[in-house]
């Protein structure tokens, strides 16, 4: 009979089922788990209560799902009971019974809310991938992506929120009034009542944002913004509503990095962050900034700004027809403004392609970081810049596609930042273990590993020649 072999009595170990170049077995290779018993020590009681599940099993059995993007725990624990190579994985045989669903939603609420575990086991397994010489953070490729929020879209309702001040407005305010006064004007004074905005708000799930797709699609999400290096690990990510624009949330990204690997020598990003101060601030910091060209949002049929030559020396634009453009203010938000002589402008050929005005006079705002824009705009055109904004197809927008289409980002199931931020930490960290497994498995072994570590340092002149004699020996033990 054919399903005779199902009622066949056999002796084995699940050591000997799992194939060898199995996924799971490679991550086992890779990294210890055992760091988890420090990091969740407090959070247990050695004394009192029942025997708890062992916390590394809890991450294993959570890592299963983000590697294999299972939809949820509740499947995750169903796929666990007759899969071979996860029962494997968290040391469990064939005659444990599997902890319930709900067993990592307690623990979560109990003892891992509000704490930093999921991203130290981030970043614990980022500084594996360190330790073997598999990143490269000279090089940052930053981005966003949106994952749609578990909640309904037409349950909403209107508040009244106060905007937020961006990180940089001190900075800001001061340069202008610098400016105004240079220029002869009065110094702007502060604003003493907040700008207030109406946004909806979802009743589901109130921390995501309304996320305007296209003129039909509208929904509520997050965004993840993310940062990763030349090879694809990703080195650090924020979560936010869906409705903040990614250059309010361009420090806290670089700051996560550089706070681990130091400054990069360039940043790769795309239109939505050119803007004057990330411009600014990455020149500043001696950071190369690699943005696209942006198509310029003038009518049809009408002059494009670049028509209008801008004179350094005398601070002022020149028209097509050879006439100036002189400065008149400078406003709150940062831009000076310069304007044309309306006696020379009414007779001119081109007023109807150059303003609608109804005081037929020209004016043209110019930020008073605009010359950073300019340097980056320049260096668009450089072949490092082609070459490195080429790349971010192979890094950041590979991380984003792998994300959602094998580790099941398209959309959360959990709901609140906080929640989403641990389903953030967790599916990156997935990634990261995925290609630090397989990476150590095709390197073949711990002495290879050394000398493609050390040549690089050697190469980097980051260490002596007797250095790596002693390192060998080492490693030969």
């Amino acid at each position: 009979m054919y399903n005779q072999g199902r009622y066949q009595i056999s002796f084995f170990s699940l050591e000997q089922l799992v194939p060898q170049d199995h996924l799971l077995r490679k991550i086992d290779q890779a990294i210890d788990f055992s760091f988890i018993y420090d990091l969740v020590q407090d959070k247990y009681s050695q004394a009192t209560g029942r025997p708890s599940i062992d916390p590394v099993v809890l991450i294993k059995i959570v890592l299963i799902q983000y590697l294999f993007g299972i939809r949820s725990m509740r499947q995750t624990i169903k796929e666990i009971e007759t899969n071979v190579a996860y029962r494997w994985f968290i040391g469990y045989d064939f005659t444990q019974p599997i902890p319930h669903f709900s067993t990592f939603g307690k623990n979560y609420v109990r003892r891992f809310r509000g704490t930093n575990l999921f991203e130290t086991i981030f970043q614990r397994i980022l500084e594996e991938a360190v330790r073997h010489g598999f990143v490269d953070p000279e090089v940052l490729f930053i981005d966003s992506t949106h994952v749609k929020a578990s909640a309904n879209k037409h349950k909403y309702t209107k508040t009244l929120i106060q905007e937020q001040s961006k990180k940089y407005q001190a900075q800001l305010e001061e340069e202008i009034n610098q400016d105004r006064i240079a220029h002869g004007k009065k110094p702007l004074p502060k604003k003493h009542q907040p700008v207030v905005k109406e946004v909806k708000t979802s009743t589901t799930d109130p921390d995501s944002g309304l996320f305007v797709k296209s003129e039909k699609e509208r929904v509520f999400a997050y965004s993840f913004h993310t940062a990763c290096d030349r090879h694809g690990f990703v080195l650090g990510t924020h979560v936010t509503p869906a409705h903040v624009h990614d250059s309010q949330v361009f420090d806290e990204v670089l700051e996560k990095v550089t706070r681990r690997f130091g400054l990069p020598k360039a940043i790769a990003l795309d239109a939505g962050y050119k803007t004057p101060y990330i411009a600014k601030r990455c020149l500043d910091a001696n950071i190369r900034p690699v943005m696209p060209y942006t198509r310029p949002h003038t009518k049809d049929g009408f002059l494009h700004k670049h028509e209008y030559v801008y004179d350094e020396y005398y601070d002022c634009y020149i028209c097509p027809q050879n006439e100036i453009l002189e400065y008149e203010t400078t406003t709150r938000e940062g831009y000076r403004v310069y304007r044309s002589n309306p006696d020379k402008c009414k007779d001119c050929p081109l007023l109807p392609r150059c303003t609608e005005s109804k005081d037929v006079t020209k004016r043209i705002s110019r930020h008073i970081w605009a010359e950073y824009v300019e340097e980056a705009e320049h260096l668009r055109h450089t072949e490092e810049n082609k070459r490195l904004y080429a790349m971010r197809k192979e890094t950041i927008e590979r991380v984003f596609a792998d994300a959602k289409e094998k580790h099941g980002m398209r959309w959360t199931t959990l709901r609140g930042l906080e929640k989403v931020s641990m389903q953030a930490m967790l599916t990156f960290a997935a990634m990261n273990l995925k290609k630090l497994a397989t990476w150590l498995w095709k390197s073949g072994g711990s002495k290879l590993r050394y000398l493609l570590l050390l040549s690089k340092l050697i190469q980097k002149q980051r260490i002596h020649v007797g250095q790596l004699l002693k390192q060998w020996c080492l490693s030969t033990l």
